[in-house]
């Protein structure tokens, strides 16, 4: 298929490209570059559009210009601290933008979306492991952006039939490309994994770790950690599995916790060194433990994570952090 990936030159976008390619499909990368990469671009050599999403007149020339049938839309803004302080930008960027997106589609005939969600649409769940029946009720404007694109999707394809989607909740992506050509550079970097490594390569001082009295067996906070390329072939999978009038929703997780400790820990073996760290107090609004129940995903796509001990993910972040302790550019 011809995948326009919103966002291509992000984090997931970028890896879900990769895949996309190695499974015979043509992807085209669309990004204003805002918070995507150049070097990406230039890494992955497929075609590229460089514009932002609210430009319609060029989004719609791309999706007629590739003959577009799927977009996968990895364009959002991610922060939760950022969007509770603009939250403005964040709806404006995650929610306005996107119907600007199902717009753009719909003049050009294309009726086949995949759209990047989280687990922040459940916010403190009731239950753990997370199901897709867990009540939503997102605590950030991040969150809450996600929630709202979900519904209104959900409207679309009741107003249109041959209009096809999926939304994908997933849980803490983490690692990089497993060849070691792809990896991740946020700025600023919050992710715990490239966290650590960048306090161990010392392009950082230390690791804060906050908050060591939950009710967990280490007392540090317990995640879900999801290889990025297993999140790829998810979206690969949903993708090729849209049907008319059965929207796919569902979780993307390992169905596993690991806490702020082990996650440290690991990279200390992975890597051969120590990290420096530090204990502070908790952080507001953090949850004791977030991870997925999977099988739902399983069961819609045939789809379950391939890579479930964070060795694995940490040793593919850490070939690629080692030889860029900086990101791409730096």
């Amino acid at each position: 298929m011809n995948v326009l990936v919103a966002g291509g030159a992000g984090y997931i976008g970028s890896h879900t490209v990769k895949r996309l390619k190695e499974a015979g499909h043509q992807p085209v990368i669309y990004d204003n570059l805002s918070r995507g990469h150049r070097a990406v671009v230039d890494i992955l050599k497929v075609p590229s559009v460089q514009a932002d999403l609210n430009d319609r007149a060029t989004l719609t020339k791309a999706l007629r210009d590739h003959r577009i049938d799927t977009v996968m839309h990895f364009a959002a803004y991610a922060y939760v601290g950022e969007s509770v302080e603009k939250p403005l930008l964040y709806y404006q960027n995650n929610v306005a933008t996107t119907i600007n997106v199902l717009q753009a589609m719909a003049e050009s005939n294309v009726g086949r979306f995949v759209f990047s969600s989280t687990c922040a649409t459940y916010g403190d769940p009731d239950v753990i492991p997370i199901t897709e029946e867990e009540k939503k009720s997102p605590v950030s404007p991040y969150g809450r952006s996600k929630w709202m694109v979900e519904q209104i999707l959900q409207d679309q394809a009741v107003a249109d039939k041959n209009f096809r989607f999926a939304a994908l909740r997933y849980f803490n992506a983490s690692g990089c490309a497993m060849d070691g050509t792809l990896g991740e550079d946020h700025d600023p970097e919050t992710h715990l994994i490239p966290v650590v490594l960048q306090a161990i390569l010392g392009v950082r001082p230390k690791i804060t770790v906050f908050g060591t009295d939950y009710p967990t067996k280490d007392g540090t906070n317990v995640r879900d950690y999801i290889h990025v390329d297993d999140l790829a072939d998810a979206h690969i999978a949903a993708m090729e599995r849209l049907e008319a009038g059965r929207p796919i929703v569902c979780n993307l997780g390992t169905g596993r916790g690991f806490s702020v400790k082990e996650i440290i820990q690991t990279c200390e073996q992975v890597s051969g060194k120590k990290v420096p760290v530090e204990y502070g107090a908790r952080r507001a609004g953090d949850a004791i433990a977030l991870y997925a129940d999977p099988s739902r995903a399983k069961q819609l796509l045939g789809w379950e994570a391939k890579y479930k001990d964070p060795q694995q993910i940490i040793q593919s972040a850490w070939n690629w952090f080692s030889k860029h302790p900086k990101g791409y550019a730096r």
